[in-house]
């Protein structure tokens, strides 16, 4: 039956879902690329997870969803901006998911990078070695939990420093002082505007130059780099200035497909946020890639890429709302409530409109599940069905 949807214009359409069997892609991790899923946190629906309230998740369906992402071939990112630290999830509870997170991977041997920042930091400034000991603290969590630790910008860090070698100092102390070797993760001020000037500066040639200095200063001991600027030749350009053996991670939410499909020169592997939305798509695009088989690899992604531009558009930020409603119209949890009351963040037309997309990328594993939960959703909101 046709659903009737709302529209930016302020106009309403009729839509009908189309059938798609659902995609199964359960099995081991492809071969020819790494793939990490940044993966969302599941509130616990009747505890109050309102604005400036700590975070209350429903820790069953969040480790729940873990699996799933582990079952499909998929690592973990955990505890990153995906997970909404410093927008609902305060550095408490993202201990205790870290935690829980590092038991569930070594209960089944999945792959788990965790984020590790400052976030720990109350307001107003601080010095550097402060900013030091809260990433340590930090640090010493994600290593006892057996996962990579993914090294995040800091916004402390970012209010902190003077230039590009307060970066050095700290970059180099916490990869010498780590057992393993790290990520590190440049996160565009798209994602966090408290992020602007990264590196020790605005121009992003310079730091650029900074990035691949500190990198080169420290090659033993960082296993890769997550790119989150949503420019796909910078990341490409930056891809080429790696010493040899350090991977590059996309995060470029718009030009996925691309960069991991790669040119002569190299190639992305992948750690993103909209993998959590669309992980059997996107482990069974890589198995085609495994095989040379470029055509299936494009004919999987290309149709996730409308539905991904939408959820991360700007404010870009606020695209957890959109993974969140997703994964609730996709059954892989019960509610559409959200940790810092960011369920409100996206406009039902926005909403609407993600769910179409979905549907003509046959994303939705359960279509009548999906068709039925949208339709009270619209309820709710206001527009008959």
């Amino acid at each position: 039956m046709a659903l009737t949807l709302p529209t930016d214009a302020g106009d309403l359409v009729q839509y009908t879902p189309r059938p798609t069997a659902p995609r199964s892609a359960k099995g081991a991790p492809p071969s020819s690329r790494v793939l990490y899923a940044a993966a969302h946190v599941v509130a616990d629906p009747l505890a109050d997870n309102t604005p400036g309230v700590p975070a209350r998740p429903d820790w069953g369906a969040t480790m729940a969803f873990r699996h799933h992402l582990w079952e499909h071939g998929v690592g973990v990112a955990d505890a990153m901006d995906t997970a909404q630290r410093g927008m609902g999830l305060d550095w408490p509870t993202a201990a205790e998911l870290i935690r829980r997170s590092g038991a569930e991977a070594r209960s089944v041997g999945g792959a788990l990078g965790v984020g590790v920042g400052t976030d720990q930091l109350g307001p107003g400034e601080h010095g550097i070695p402060e900013i030091i000991a809260a990433y340590e603290e930090q640090a010493e969590v994600a290593v006892a939990a057996g996962a990579t630790v993914i090294l995040m910008a800091s916004r402390a860090l970012a209010s902190a420093a003077t230039g590009p070698e307060d970066y050095q100092r700290v970059y180099d102390h916490l990869l010498g002082q780590l057992p393993e070797p790290a990520i590190l993760h440049w996160l565009g001020p798209m994602f966090d505007p408290q992020l602007l000037g990264y590196w020790g500066s605005q121009d992003l040639d310079t730091a650029t130059d900074t990035f691949t200095s500190i990198i080169e200063a420290n090659r033993a001991k960082v296993d890769g780099i997550k790119v989150s600027l949503l420019d796909a030749d910078r990341e490409v350009a930056l891809r080429r200035r790696l010493p040899e053996g350090v991977r590059c991670y996309t995060g470029d939410d718009f030009h996925y497909p691309e960069l991991i499909k790669g040119d002569d020169q190299g190639y992305s592997h992948a750690l993103l946020g909209i993998f959590d939305a669309i992980a059997p798509a996107a482990v069974a695009a890589v198995r085609a890639l495994d095989s040379g088989d470029q055509a299936t690899f494009d004919r999987i992604l290309e149709p996730t890429v409308p539905l991904s531009r939408h959820i991360f558009r700007t404010p870009t930020y606020y695209y957890k709302t959109g993974i969140v409603f997703l994964a609730w119209l996709s059954g892989h949890q019960d509610h559409f409530r959200m940790v810092g009351g960011l369920e409100s963040a996206r406009s039902v037309p926005h909403l609407a409109q993600l769910f179409v997309l979905a549907d003509e990328a046959g994303l939705l594993p359960d279509p009548d599940l999906a068709e039925r939960r949208m339709r009270l959703f619209l309820e709710l909101s206001g527009v008959a069905q």
